[in-house]
């Protein structure tokens, strides 16, 4: 039975979202919801962009970590996971829920990081000269990282638990990357119910590897992505030949084709299609390196949790058992700093695969700055670069950039397949939303920036009856 939106609410208590994150940008997802007394953080990620201003946006929560009851995690990407062991540090004492591919891949992902956080602060110590108690603090440790990571509770797609008195979640598909789910919070008091849903990262039909996204039938309130609300894709196959196409121009000419790529979803993502093109003699073969050894951990996840894989993999696989859709005979995954280094030396063509998918930490910056100069050589975007971030200023046509303090200039060709984005994009999140079969009251359109954000928005209030807001950062709503 649906019930008018009006008594529900009268029932219910206090509902309040906040929005500490992802409101109008694509990273830091975190919005708090307060029902009936509890506070249930959705999401708790990092914000990602110029490093002055991540800082500073990251330093602060909003709120008092000590008074959040429960994170409910959508998925382990860094701008959605990414704050939780900065949280832990500053007194949260509560669970963590996630599917059980979310928490094994959230495990490696934030001790990743918190090494990054502490390699990132002793270097600035050391460059400014700052000991003792005058020396700067990272962000969290690896100890905060391990702690985080006892606190998570495995929940597995379908079953509906409680995370406080009256108030159930259920994880559903929703097929951006292995274990990623839409939160469909249940708020019950008297019989009566309140549906929010939040999409987390919707992703696409018919990708390769994960799931295609669930469509669910009922939500009185629906945070929805739109971190490509104005913007279509190509077909994927048309994206696929377009990048063999790409790559082939490059080994022929002896050039380095260089991706910067998450080290979680896309980096398997790719290597699994060159594994097709290589082994379909679509591609001249070349070294391929996949120079991360979070993404090497990550694969490892991956190969473990054949359980979130899509129907067509998994005939695969069971055909062909000894098959590696990850990894094939020019594939090389690389972890010390010494084989890193090597490639920088590196005589022919060469694929490398690295971090971060932003450009703006990790082994992909020494690779740029070693190799962008050469306009033999192609850095290959393959997935969203959120403002002030170095990877937006290069598919932007800077031709020069800044690194570890030197300019660097770009001779480079510099390419983008948002295509190869996991996800939906503007005729996807219409679907998504056109889907529910109730009629939705409130939808916050969240994770894109202001054009794509408004965009999506300006859509849904031509197209439905729903009240439809664009939140600001740091705003309240009471529902």
């Amino acid at each position: 039975m649906i019930f008018s939106l009006s008594p529900v609410f009268a029932i219910l208590r206090t509902v309040k979202i906040t929005f500490h994150g992802a409101a109008r940008s694509v990273t830091g997802s975190r919005h708090l919801l307060e029902i009936n007394g509890h506070r249930i953080l959705l999401d708790c990620g990092l914000f990602q962009g110029r490093r002055e201003e991540a800082n500073r946006r990251n330093s602060v929560f909003g709120f008092r970590p000590r008074d959040v009851h429960a994170i409910v995690l959508s998925h382990a990407h860094i701008d959605h996971s990414g704050a939780i062991p900065s949280l832990v540090r500053h007194g949260f004492a509560g669970r963590v829920y996630a599917t059980p591919a979310t928490a094994d891949l959230a495990d490696v992902m934030l001790r990743d990081s918190a090494f990054i956080h502490e390699r990132d602060i002793e270097f600035v110590n050391k460059r400014e000269g700052l000991t003792g108690r005058h020396a700067k603090q990272p962000l969290y440790t690896v100890a905060d990282a391990e702690e985080a990571a006892r606190r998570f509770e495995r929940r597995p797609y379908w079953q509906t638990f409680e995370v406080a008195d009256g108030l159930r979640v259920t994880f559903h598909e929703a097929g951006h990357i292995l274990g990623s789910a839409m939160v469909r919070v249940e708020a019950q008091e008297k019989g009566r119910k309140l549906t929010i849903v939040f999409s987390g990262d919707l992703g696409r039909d018919a990708l390769p590897i994960v799931r295609s996204p669930e469509q669910l039938a009922h939500a009185d309130v629906l945070l929805l992505e739109s971190t490509y609300g104005n913007r279509t894709h190509e077909p994927i196959a048309d994206v696929e030949a377009e990048f063999a196409n790409l790559v082939r121009r490059a080994v022929e000419r002896k050039g380095k084709v260089l991706i910067p790529a998450f080290a979680v979803g896309r980096t398997q993502q790719l290597t699994y299609m060159l594994n097709n093109l290589f082994n379909g003699g679509r591609l001249p073969e070349a070294p391929v390196f996949v120079d991360s050894p979070l993404a090497a951990d990550a694969t490892g996840v991956f190969r473990r949790h054949a359980d979130c894989y899509e129907k067509e993999m998994v005939e695969r696989l069971r055909k062909h058992e000894d098959h590696d859709p990850f990894g094939f005979h020019l594939l090389r995954y690389l972890r010390t700093k010494e084989e890193s280094k090597r490639l920088n030396d590196l005589d022919g063509p060469a694929i490398i695969i690295a971090a971060s998918g932003m450009c703006e930490h990790g082994r992909i910056l020494h690779h740029v700055a070693s190799h962008a100069q050469n306009e033999r050589n192609v850095v290959c975007f393959v997935g969203y670069q959120a403002e002030g971030t170095l990877g937006r200023r290069l598919v932007e046509g800077a031709k020069r950039v800044r690194i570890f303090g030197r300019d660097v200039d770009v001779r480079a060709s510099v390419v983008r397949f948002d295509a190869l984005s996991a996800h939906a994009d503007r005729p996807g999140l219409e679907a998504y939303y056109r889907g529910f079969e109730n009629r939705v009251r409130r939808l916050f359109v969240v994770h894109g920036e202001a054009e794509a954000s408004e965009g999506l928005a300006a859509w849904a209030r031509e197209n439905s009856s729903a009240k439809v807001h664009v939140p600001e950062l740091g705003e309240s709503v009471e529902i």
